[in-house]
């Protein structure tokens, strides 16, 4: 391999990194710089770093961002090896151990895992959902809609916006309807349609949810500044 084609190739590992997200804030691991280092030598053996705000963060949510990154990059054509080593956690022995070993949650903890975790993955995706409804809908709201006409509307008949489309994904992999006669407004359990009567109350709940995303994004973002003394200019330039 050249040093050409070992550059590109570590360009599409970061691009597929850029497709894993923290799963409770519904970002990128590339955006909330998690992504502390990324190389790759001539033999397409890839070594992907990753970093967290704290020491303590949550051992699940922790596993999740690096067995993601791992079937990310794994999966790259030209990747003969991927290596993503969480560091500079509690929990980062078993989380490497078990995510180099696909032992799943259980198997890299045992004892102490209650289960494995696609349900906690399907509760932050109902999160996203809530949060993207308030994304699309506060915009319609604002020029005029009524909760009626939210409740009529459907995916299709909304301006395509980067919103929209990240509704649709969220959505999508939820299972839940996202094509474009499905219901704008739904509920993200049973991915049926809100009645007029309650889009209101729902909104409010979107809107909570929304802003407590965007709060706990930010808090990140300031507590793995001061830990990694990361200056924030040098960090929007990159």
């Amino acid at each position: 391999m050249t040093v050409t084609t070992a550059g590109t190739l570590r360009s599409r590992i970061l691009a597929a990194l850029g497709g894993v997200r923290d799963p409770e804030l519904d970002e990128p691991i590339t955006v909330l710089g998690f992504v502390a280092s990324c190389t790759v030598d001539s033999d397409g053996q890839a070594e992907v770093h990753l970093r967290l705000p704290t020491y303590f963060c949550a051992p699940n949510f922790a596993y999740l961002m690096v067995a993601d990154a791992y079937d990310a990059v794994s999966a790259l054509d030209g990747v003969r090896r991927a290596d993503v080593i969480l560091d500079e956690h509690f929990a980062a022995a078993a989380i490497n151990q078990g995510v180099a070993a696909r032992a799943g949650f259980v198997g890299s903890f045992g004892a102490e895992a209650a289960g494995e975790l696609d349900a906690l993955r399907a509760d932050f995706l109902r999160k996203a959902v809530l949060a993207g409804t308030d994304q699309v809908c506060r915009p319609l709201a604002a020029a005029g809609a009524t909760p009626d006409d939210l409740a009529a509307t459907t995916l299709g008949e909304v301006p395509d916006t980067p919103a929209l489309a990240r509704l649709r994904r969220r959505r999508a992999e939820l299972g839940l309807p996202a094509g474009d006669g499905a219901p704008l407004v739904i509920d993200p359990g049973s991915g049926t349609g809100v009645g007029a009567a309650a889009v209101p109350l729902h909104l409010r709940r979107a809107r909570l949810t929304r802003t407590s995303l965007e709060a706990n994004t930010g808090i990140c973002r300031g507590m793995l500044r001061h830990r990694y003394q990361i200056d924030p200019e040098a960090e929007d330039e990159s």
